[in-house]
């Protein structure tokens, strides 16, 4: 039987993340999503991914410290970002960069004959990608390009990169769990594309633009984009409910909700919403909160639909003071972790991977020659 878009189709064994549509749950290696963002920190939460089981102390400060002490780009990538279009897509900056980084890495492009020098090379792309980003805002803007601190968290730094100032704690804590919660998430779209390239045993940073690219697509990407679209629109909270009936009566889509695996509320949503409300309130923008569950409850009662992750991402991201267009770039920083673990494990137990299709088109044609065409 075949199945439009492989739903419902097991195409890998993986030890990495399980997604219990039935009963709302995202589990990373044996531990529960609300746990992890409760307690843990990405970088924790990467070392998990990567190796199965929570590190210990002192394997929490190697990895902080190599995360830290690799952020900075290769001098070469970094002036050839200064000559891209401006008004670029920053998904197409990020997977070019990403590319030509492959050039100036330190190790052997060998993809998994050296699995230590992979591991090296995830390091990196993971410390890197958030530069990236925030080098091409201030790029595009004019503004000065930050030197990567070599200490405190990946959303710390990638915060003051982009801003110039010290983000505070509230904002670091949001960032940082929104990073969990956007690490992995099974056989996705570009995690599935990533490992379809790693399969063919090409590098890892062929199989992270491979991702990337897929990630770029609006069906995979993009949808907190739309949301926060939808949220401005409205503006104020008295004018939600008019604006939703319109939407309904023109019979338009309203984005972050429902989704392909979840059956009963995407377990991310419920910490990004508290999220939402809590830096309304710190920051006096308490209405993004409001007009998203004023928009919540309309779509839950009026389609039955549950709010998923890009839905409260979207007012997150935007109190946080980050543009519209790296909303997209933001969830690639954190899917990063969670592509080089399934890249990794690839590597580790490979064999192509090489689907078949059903054939529908003609059979028993005879070859005409061309002369005799018509």
């Amino acid at each position: 039987m075949i199945k439009a878009g492989l739903e419902d189709i097991v195409a890998a064994e993986s030890a990495i993340c399980d997604v219990n549509g039935k009963e709302g749950r995202l589990i990373y290696c044996g531990y529960d999503i609300h746990d992890l963002a409760e307690h843990s920190t990405f970088e924790e939460v990467i070392y998990l991914l990567w190796n199965g089981r929570l590190p210990v102390k002192e394997e929490l400060a190697q990895l902080n410290n190599e995360l830290q002490t690799n952020r900075k780009l290769a001098p070469q990538v970094v002036s050839i970002m200064k000559e891209l279009p401006h008004d670029a897509n920053p998904m197409e900056i990020l997977r070019t960069s990403v590319s030509l980084m492959s050039l100036y890495d330190p190790d052997d492009a060998k993809p998994s004959k050296d699995m230590p020098a992979n591991v090296r090379k995830a390091v990196r792309l993971t410390a890197q990608l958030p530069t990236i980003v925030a080098y091409w805002d201030c790029i595009r803007g004019g503004r000065e390009l930050l030197t990567p601190k070599e200490d405190g968290s990946i959303a710390s730094n990638f915060l003051y990169m982009l801003t110039g100032k010290e983000p505070d704690d509230l904002s670091i804590k949001s960032l940082d769990i929104a990073l969990i919660l956007h690490a992995d998430h099974e056989l996705n779209a570009s995690t599935f594309a990533g490992r379809v390239a790693a399969a063919t045993e090409t590098d890892i940073h062929s199989a992270t633009v491979a991702a990337i690219g897929t990630l770029k697509g609006p069906l995979h990407g993009g949808a907190n984009q739309e949301v926060i679209k939808m949220l401005l629109n409205i503006g104020e909270v008295s004018k939600a409910d008019a604006y939703l009936k319109n939407m309904f009566d023109n019979h338009e889509k309203v984005m972050g909700f429902g989704h392909r695996v979840y059956k009963t509320e995407d377990p991310r949503a419920f910490h990004l919403r508290q999220m939402s409300e809590s830096l309304g309130k710190k920051l006096g923008q308490e209405k993004w909160f409001e007009i998203s569950k004023i928009v919540e409850q309309f779509v839950k009662k009026d389609k039955g639909l549950n709010a998923n992750v890009d839905f409260y991402s979207a007012s997150v991201y935007y109190m946080l003071g980050i543009p519209i267009d790296l909303f997209t770039p933001i969830f690639a920083i954190s899917r990063m972790a969670g592509w080089a673990a399934h890249i990794l494990e690839q590597y580790a137990h490979n064999r192509l991977i090489r689907p078949r299709a059903e054939y529908t088109g003609k059979t028993n044609l005879t070859y005409v020659p061309l002369a005799q065409r018509k």
